[in-house]
C-alpha cells in the first residue's frame, strides 16, 4: 500500500505469520526427503507407508512444529522493551527487532540462536542422512533410466533446499562487520521473495506439457 507505518499488533502479527511459513517450509521440505527416501529405496512398499492418513499426518505435523517454532520466537522477541519505533528494514525482521530493544538482549539472542540451530540442524542432518540412502541406492541401480527417473524425482527438491537454506544462512551468519541497510534489504528479499516464487517453477520442469510450452515460448521469442 505504499506506507512506511505499521502498527505493534500487526507487527506482531506480521513476524508470527512470516516465521511459521517459514519453519513449516522447512519442516515439510524434510517430509519431502522422506517421501522421497521411501518412494526410491522402498518402491514396493511405498503405497503402504505413504498411505494418504500418513501423508496428512505428516504435513499436519509439519505446520503444527512451524506454528511452535514460530510462536517461540514472537513470544521472545515481543517480551523485550523496544527504545525505538524505526525498523530499517521493509517488514519486521527478528534480527532488526533486536537492534532496537533497550533491554540487554544477548541471553534472548543466544536462546533464539540455539532454539533455531537446533531445530534447523535437526532437519539438515535427517535430510544429509536420507539422502545418503538415497544415493547410495540409486548408484546400486542397473538400469540407466531407473537411475535418471530417481535423480529427476530428487533434484527439484535438492534445488529448493538449497536455494532457501543457503540464502537463509548467508543473511543471518554473514558478520555484522560488512552488514549494510541496502544489503540487508537485498538480502531480505533473496530468502523470503526468491525460494517462494522459484518453487512452482523449479517442481513444475518435471512435467514434459511445460517443458514443451517453455521450447515453444523461446523458439517463438527468438
Amino acid at each position: 500500500m505504499n506506507s512506511t507505518l505499521i502498527s505493534y499488533s500487526e507487527c506482531v502479527t506480521q513476524m508470527l505469520f512470516f516465521v511459521f511459513f517459514l519453519s513449516s517450509d522447512v519442516f515439510l521440505l524434510t517430509v519431502m526427503a522422506y517421501d522421497r527416501y521411501v518412494a526410491i529405496c522402498h518402491p514396493l512398499h511405498y503405497a503402504s507407508m505413504m498411505k494418504w492418513g500418513r501423508c496428512i499426518q505428516l504435513a499436519g505435523g509439519s505446520w503444527m512444529a512451524g506454528l511452535l517454532n514460530a510462536a517461540v520466537h514472537t513470544g521472545t522477541i515481543f517480551s523485550l522493551p523496544f527504545c525505538s519505533n524505526v525498523i530499517n528494514q521493509f517488514f519486521c525482521e527478528i534480527p532488526h527487532l533486536m537492534k532496537i530493544s533497550c533491554a540487554d538482549s544477548y541471553l534472548n539472542e543466544i536462546w533464539t540462536l540455539l532454539f533455531s540451530c537446533a531445530v534447523g540442524i535437526g532437519c539438515f542432518v535427517f535430510i544429509v542422512l536420507t539422502y545418503v540412502q538415497i544415493f547410495s541406492t540409486v548408484l546400486s541401480m542397473q538400469s540407466m533410466a531407473n537411475r535418471q527417473k530417481a535423480f529427476s524425482t530428487c533434484i527439484p527438491h535438492l534445488i529448493v533446499l538449497s536455494v532457501l537454506v543457503g540464502t537463509i544462512l548467508f543473511t543471518y551468519l554473514m558478520p555484522a562487520s560488512i552488514s549494510s541497510y541496502k544489503l540487508d534489504q537485498m538480502l531480505a528479499v533473496i530468502y523470503s521473495v526468491v525460494p517462494p516464487m522459484m518453487n512452482p517453477v523449479i517442481y513444475s520442469m518435471r512435467n514434459k506439457d511445460v517443458k514443451a510450452a517453455l521450447v515453444k515460448l523461446f523458439y517463438w521469442k527468438i
